[in-house]
Formats: C-alpha cells, structure tokens, sequence
C-alpha cells in the first residue's frame, strides 16, 4: 500500500501511522494509537521501577580489642541491617602497635561471622586494607 493510502486510513480512523521495520522491503507500518502505547510503556517501566530492591552496604566498625558488651550491640546492629535486605560491612580499624597483632583482629571477624551464619553468609572473607580489615556479610535467601 502506498504511503499517502496508509497515512489517510490512519487520519480517517483518529491514529498514527507507526512506522514497525524501515529497513524491510517494503518498509512495515502500522495503524495505532501512539499515545497510548507510549503511556502503556511508560506505566510498565514505572512499576518496574516500583518493585525493584535497592541493596546497600552499611558499615559496623569495630576494634581487635572489642569487649563482649560492644561485640553484642554490633552483632544486633549487623542483624538489623542484614533482616532488612541490605549487605554488612564489618571494618575492625587497627590502631598503633595494634598492626602486629592483626591476626587477634581477623579472629574478631571470624567470631561476628561465624555468630551471624543463620542469616548471612561471607560474601568476601576478611582482608586487609591499609590499617583496616574488612568482612562483607550479604544476607541469605529466604525460601
């Protein structure tokens, strides 16, 4: 059909001519409601975005030397944060001649993530960052 027959067939039934495949021979259009299409689009994407889950990584400081009252409200704050979907760093920061003692730091982590197995799992094991060790615990999935 030729392009004008198609254009006044759209314009006699209120639509648009959309133009499907250019590159076809011939080219493929069709006759529809563009507006519509691009609210329907724009309606998908919206609760697309709704539904999406934004997972962000909070950060429990810590010390080697930790008394087990501070250990506990740590591990409750990682808790927290890990019941509500979101990925737990653990920083234990040395501190002076604490560095030639960095393996009691990495024990410390170790503890905190082996208390927190029932609900996370190690992500990234402890390592070492400057004068800061770090554990990343990510949240498990519930079935």
């Amino acid at each position: 059909m030729a392009t004008r027959d198609a254009q006044k067939i759209a314009e006699d039934m209120e639509q648009d001519l959309v133009l499907v495949q250019a590159n076809a021979v011939p080219p493929v259009a069709k006759i529809m409601d563009w507006g519509k299409v691009k609210f329907q689009q724009q309606k998908k994407q919206k609760e697309q975005r709704k539904n999406q889950k934004i997972v962000q990584t909070k950060e429990v400081r810590m010390s080697p030397v930790i008394d087990s009252g501070d250990f506990d409200t740590r591990k409750k704050a990682a808790i927290k944060f890990l019941e509500k979907g979101n990925k737990v760093k653990l920083n234990l920061r040395f501190r002076g001649r604490m560095m030639t003692h960095q393996d009691i730091g990495r024990e410390v982590l170790e503890r905190m993530a082996n208390e927190l197995t029932d609900i996370a799992k190690v992500e990234q094991r402890a390592k070492m960052d400057g004068r800061q060790m770090f554990l990343v615990l990510a949240p498990k999935e519930h079935k």
